[in-house]
């Protein structure tokens, strides 16, 4: 007997990660929500955000979104586990392209790396702060610190077509962007 509802429209499962960084590309996707969150809320299936969730999973997502650079094996672990459960990854703002700024301690000299070592071993920090890309594959990078609103968009929407949420003749051209 077939049913007379349609077919439940199919939702982009995306997740959001912060690394070491100060969450300013999370608090900016926010602000992209004020100008898309009607037309993208029925589309997205927020898996993991801690700023917009109370229960996160971690689980089998279509797009994983990080910011922040890699700073302690327990981030590579992390990111690795990431990279395992999603189809696509991508790297948003300065710190999770390149590491930078929040790699600075990167170009420290021998004497304050000395001073600083105890602190970097006790929380198990790496000897390097790097981008997401020399640990796992990047599909996508969205730049700025923070992020720009009309790439992140534009990243954003091309998965939603990709994975079949929107058609791919669908397209927002013209309208503003924060």
């Amino acid at each position: 007997m077939a049913s007379s509802q349609p077919a439940p429209q199919k939702r982009l499962r995306i997740s959001f990660f912060s690394f070491t960084c100060c969450e300013g590309c999370l608090v900016e996707f926010l602000e992209v929500l004020n100008t898309k969150y009607f037309e993208w809320a029925p589309l997205m299936d927020v898996r993991h955000c801690r700023l917009l969730k109370g229960k996160n999973v971690l689980d089998e997502m279509d797009v994983a979104i990080i910011e922040g650079g890699i700073s302690s094996q327990k981030e590579v672990e992390r990111v690795l586990e990431i990279r395992r459960l999603a189809k696509r990854v991508v790297a948003i703002g300065s710190c999770a392209i390149t590491g930078a700024p929040n790699n600075y301690r990167n170009y420290f000299d021998a004497k304050t790396l000395e001073e600083i070592k105890p602190i970097l071993e006790r929380f198990g920090h790496r000897e390097r702060v790097t981008g997401i890309g020399e640990v796992v594959k990047v599909d996508a990078e969205v730049p700025g610190c923070p992020i720009m609103h009309p790439k992140f968009i534009e990243v954003l929407e091309g998965y939603m077509k990709e994975f079949g949420v929107l058609a791919p003749n669908e397209t927002n051209e013209g309208e503003e962007h924060a």
